[in-house]
């Protein structure tokens, strides 16, 4: 079947999972898709099983202005495939917070190249990107990936702005994220601790 067929009947599938209410409740946050459906992340995730990890599929996927379509392709993506140009593209048409959430989560935290990615989004001016590069280092440190010393002052430095920003959404991913870089050990805990204290926050 070629890709385009695959495309129709993937988003014809979406009708099975409808689901009115979540997709609602989006519309009322102001959350704006071209067509959203409300599928459930669960049965995205077991579309997505069946499918496979698929590039061109996820490429193809990713081009359709469809709620479900953007966040089945970040999670068919194989993360061993794709070019950085193209989350650069990724990233700029990433235009809610759940897309980017689900991106970090789903691809953004296995690429090889992660950690470049995660640095440079969070010391962007725009909110996603910050939001996304939090979430892909939460990610790397629950998995006790350690940063060198360049990359500590980065993420304290970006960290302690991003806390005393306006955006609440990026304000908890960096939270969480100090509270990660401080699970990686008792210097990172006292440095985590440190930090906070300058802009007077305590850890939780």
């Amino acid at each position: 079947m070629d890709i385009n067929s695959q495309v129709k009947d993937i988003k014809q599938s979406f009708r099975q999972m409808m689901d009115g209410a979540i997709a609602k409740s989006m519309r009322d946050k102001g959350v704006d898709y071209k067509l959203n459906w409300g599928a459930t992340l669960p049965r995205l995730k077991e579309k997505a099983t069946e499918l496979g990890k698929n590039y061109d599929l996820a490429i193809a996927l990713w081009k359709e202005n469809v709620r479900e379509c953007k966040l089945l392709a970040t999670m068919i993506m194989p993360a061993d495939e794709v070019l950085p140009e193209v989350i650069d593209i990724w990233m700029e048409q990433t235009d809610t917070q759940e897309i980017a959430e689900q991106a970090a989560f789903n691809l953004y935290q296995y690429l090889p190249y992660a950690p470049e990615k995660a640095y440079s989004w969070m010391a962007s001016e725009k909110e996603l990107y910050q939001l996304c590069g939090f979430h892909v280092l939460s990610r790397l440190f629950m998995n006790k990936q350690e940063p060198n010393e360049r990359g500590i002052n980065e993420f304290i430095d970006q960290a302690m702005a991003a806390l005393q920003g306006d955006s609440l959404p990026v304000r908890k991913a960096a939270m969480s994220c100090v509270q990660r870089f401080a699970e990686l050990g008792l210097v990172y805990e006292r440095l985590a601790k440190s930090a906070l204290k300058t802009i007077n926050l305590d850890f939780l």
